[in-house]
């Protein structure tokens, strides 16, 4: 890369823009409250596919002898989050367990694109037309707020079907201090909304830091890349599955508070 400030400046400012679609004219331009990120959508619908596609495969070919390397690996996994979640969830549910596997699995291999080469997709999308390309859906706060967002529904929905709107309404009103009905509903709606936003920016903060640095890396000498650029990769690794980890591990906790009865 050029040592010109300007060139490295606007190097940066492009990695971090995403491909926008108007959905007024269908033109790659912003369009406002109308608009989507379809890289971040496109990657997250691959992965999330190719997720199906391989654990289904390791389920049709699942033998009752000695597995093989695919099938062993999926059933370490499926028993690695379901004891998670029998630690953890408090409740009695046919989804949870599912919907553990799915967000760690996915968030994972969404984050894991930030391992990718910083280059790499954006030259190959601009060579088809693509002015701009960001290989990572979980560095786009729209994701993890629409992920976020979907817990939430479920929190809210788990909390109505066991508790009902009078147990729910009991909650909001005198939960946790007795007879203070304004503080607790002020309380327990900013504890309430909380959780998505805590769930969304903590993961994109994570990675969105680690995109940056990445792209910072990239600006470097290329003889200096790739010691700088292994070595935070490495670590990086760390950091994307302790990130998937902690968003399942926290969609858990709060899906067996929703199921928690308060006096």
């Amino acid at each position: 890369m050029s040592e010109n400030p300007a060139d490295a400046s606007a190097y940066i400012q492009h990695h971090l823009v995403n491909l926008p679609l108007n959905l007024h004219n269908f033109t790659f331009t912003s369009g406002g409250f109308w608009t989507l990120d379809v890289d971040t959508l496109g990657i997250a619908i691959v992965l999330g596919v190719l997720f199906c596609w391989l654990f289904r495969l390791a389920a049709k070919k699942a033998t009752a002898g000695v597995p093989r390397s695919w099938q062993n690996f999926v059933e370490i996994m499926i028993d690695f989050v379901d004891s998670q979640v029998k630690e953890t969830y408090n409740g009695k549910s046919q989804l949870i367990g599912p919907l553990a596997l799915t967000i760690f699995v996915w968030v994972f291999l969404m984050n894991f694109m930030d391992l990718l080469p910083v280059d790499l997709l954006p030259r190959i999308m601009g060579a088809m037309g693509a002015p701009y390309f960001r290989a990572v859906p979980t560095a786009d706060p729209n994701l993890t707020i629409g992920l976020a967002l979907s817990v939430f529904c479920l929190i809210i929905f788990y909390s109505l079907k066991i508790k009902g709107f009078k147990g729910v309404g009991h909650e909001l009103m005198h939960s946790p201090f007795p007879y203070l009905l304004p503080v607790n509903f002020i309380f327990r709606v900013i504890e309430e909304f909380a959780k998505p936003l805590s769930l969304s920016l903590r993961l994109f903060g994570n990675l969105y830091a680690g995109e940056l640095i990445f792209i910072l890396i990239a600006l470097l000498p290329w003889w200096i890349q790739w010691t700088l650029g292994g070595a935070w990769a490495i670590f990086h690794i760390l950091i994307i599955t302790l990130q998937a980890f902690i968003f399942m591990m926290l969609t858990i906790v709060y899906l067996s508070m929703a199921h928690e009865m308060h006096s």
